[in-house]
């Protein structure tokens, strides 16, 4: 992005931040070309260079509008608004300890859904209060939208593992598939392991040293 784009960003109004990423970071509006029409500016830059660069700011910021504006229609197509009503059953959304990061993505081991529970209340537009077994007495039962589900596949018995407060459970290794070598400056060797609560086709490649520091 050119300079005059960043400058055009940083002072473009955010939704999610009701102010510009300047102001909120620095706690004032920046300066930027477009102050230059101020009394004795003129003088001090030159007139043609002040209507250029205001120019070419005006274009860049009203492209970004656009361009958010095209964003957030694209955004609204695809969301669908999920919505429960009382005595509803769903599933509850957990994560393995080992990362939300590795395991959601594609073709690694996803996150899993656990119940399912009973809908007792709906907190709100987007909050619902769920009906948790004696052995969850420690999650608290009210839960974001987002982290409930009607008809998941991936569901685990949650007899079958140790959930936290925190709504994770542990993943443990418990086969290795396979092996490989991969030398740059040092051989490093590599598994293929199988997880706990999880098929052989959803088993990863993990360093040897990884392995045994973290599962020795």
């Amino acid at each position: 992005m050119s300079p005059l784009g960043r400058v055009a960003y940083n002072n473009s109004y955010q939704k999610s931040l009701d102010m510009a990423p300047f102001e909120a970071l620095y706690g004032r509006p920046c300066r930027t070309p477009l102050n230059w029409s101020e009394p004795g500016e003129r003088v001090t830059f030159g007139l043609d260079l002040v209507i250029q660069a205001e120019e070419q700011v005006k274009f860049i910021h009203d492209n970004l509008k656009r361009a958010q504006s095209r964003q957030k229609s694209y955004s609204d197509k695809r969301r669908r608004p999920l919505v429960f009503e009382k005595d509803d059953h769903v599933y509850l959304r957990v994560s393995p300890m080992k990362g939300v990061h590795q395991f959601g993505v594609k073709g690694k081991l996803a996150p899993r859904y656990v119940g399912p529970f009973k809908i007792t209340e709906q907190c709100g537009p987007v909050a619902y209060r769920l009906e948790l077994p004696p052995h969850l007495a420690a999650v608290h039962d009210m839960f974001h939208v987002s982290q409930l589900k009607k008809l998941p596949e991936e569901v685990i018995d949650t007899s079958q593992i140790q959930i936290q407060p925190d709504l994770t459970y542990e993943e443990k290794p418990i086969k290795v598939l396979d092996q490989k070598q991969r030398s740059t400056r040092r051989t490093i060797n590599f598994y293929k392991v199988q997880w706990s609560n999880h098929s052989e086709e959803e088993a990863t490649w993990e360093q040897e040293q990884f392995l045994r520091t973290k599962y020795p």
